[in-house]
């Protein structure tokens, strides 16, 4: 059997190091190459051509989402296992938009993370259980609740919902009166909000939640 082939991106080098031991120490799986910020990441991706990469969600160079995001583009083969030491419901929706394979926190167990990036190798998905639940939490209440769409103004949440209706600039404009150029602003504004590039995604993004409204949690988490 092939072995596992891992990237690991985190700017700090002991944790890197530690994570670096355990995965070595394993027969099915080593580490190719490794990195300390966004820049250096996709290179070493390209690089490197790992199965998984294992990414830190705050970079100095930038979010770890973003090259997630870039990573998923480029290399859709790649797995994205992001790992953080912040619970954050926000880039928790967006990585998940942005293609991670999974988000875990840094206090997971390392027995758990070994076996977690099989997973994640084998095409499997996951998250960390306490925030899977938080998530839900959010998800049932509703869009107005929702960590990205709180994030906004009420004039640029109204827009967004629009977007997700299908509208073009131009009819949103018309609809609420405002100049088309006004709103090509606030869509430029709302969706650097949410850690997007076009508005497909946030149209996307808002149809999910309207989905996930009345629905229970799902054992697994659905593939992205």
């Amino acid at each position: 059997m092939t072995d596992l082939r891992i990237v690991l991106v985190d700017d700090h080098e002991v944790v890197r190091t530690g994570i670096k031991s355990m995965i070595d120490a394993q027969p099915d799986m080593s580490v190719v190459g490794e990195a300390g910020s966004v820049e250096d990441g996709v290179k070493r991706v390209g690089f490197d051509e790992p199965d998984v990469v294992v990414l830190d969600v705050r970079l100095p160079d930038g979010s770890g989402v973003e090259a997630c995001r870039e990573i998923r583009s480029r290399f859709p083969d790649v797995k994205v296992l992001m790992l953080t030491s912040f619970a954050d419901e926000e880039a928790l929706m967006s990585a998940i938009l942005a293609g991670a394979s999974g988000y875990l926190l840094k206090r997971v167990k390392g027995s758990d993370l070994i076996e977690d990036i099989r997973r994640v190798g084998a095409g499997e998905s996951l998250l960390d259980p306490e925030m899977t639940e938080k998530l839900f939490e959010r998800l049932r209440a509703g869009p107005q609740s929702d960590p990205l769409l709180s994030l906004l103004s009420d004039q640029e949440r109204e827009i967004v919902l629009r977007i997700a209706d299908g509208k073009t600039n131009r009819q949103i404009a018309e609809e609420m009166f405002l100049a088309e150029k006004t709103v090509k602003n606030y869509v430029s504004n709302l969706l650097a909000k949410m850690g997007m590039s076009r508005r497909s995604e946030a149209a996307a993004y808002v149809a999910r939640l309207d989905a996930a409204k009345d629905a229970d949690p799902p054992e697994e988490w659905p593939e992205v």
